[in-house]
């Protein structure tokens, strides 16, 4: 196996990986989010958008970081090489999913009464006579 089709291995496997996991996370996290926002929906669905696009900045940065410094040295495959770097790729994905569970978990419903006086502020500031 060549070096570039190993660029091209490792770069395309990790980016239909990091695709596949946003989905899922977006699609079944979402349910989540209401109810750690205390069912806000459009809250959950506003954070659950950011949420995905900063998955895909942050997975896909490291992605191309780690193209480079593919040092290796004959009589070692290339196949096992790919490999730990779409490891590091996949750990990197689970441990950025459990950071943004615990933050959301210990901070969602705090944020969920956060907006919910922020706007109960606002309607009062409108409705009250001038």
């Amino acid at each position: 196996m060549s070096m570039e089709l190993s660029y091209l291995v490792y770069s395309i496997v990790s980016i239909v990986m990091t695709i596949w996991v946003a989905r899922t996370l977006s699609k079944n996290g979402e349910v989540f989010l209401v109810k750690c926002f205390g069912q806000d929906e459009i809250l959950a669905k506003s954070t659950n958008h950011l949420l995905v696009v900063g998955f895909y900045l942050i997975n896909i940065g490291l992605i191309a970081i780690r193209l480079d410094g593919w040092q290796i040295s004959p009589g070692n495959g290339l196949i096992p090489f790919v490999g730990s770097k779409i490891g590091v790729s996949v750990l990197s994905l689970g441990a950025m999913h459990f950071f943004n569970m615990i933050m959301i978990a210990k901070f969602g419903r705090t944020v969920s009464a956060w907006v919910r006086v922020n706007d109960k502020r606002e309607a009062e500031r409108f409705s009250a006579p001038a």
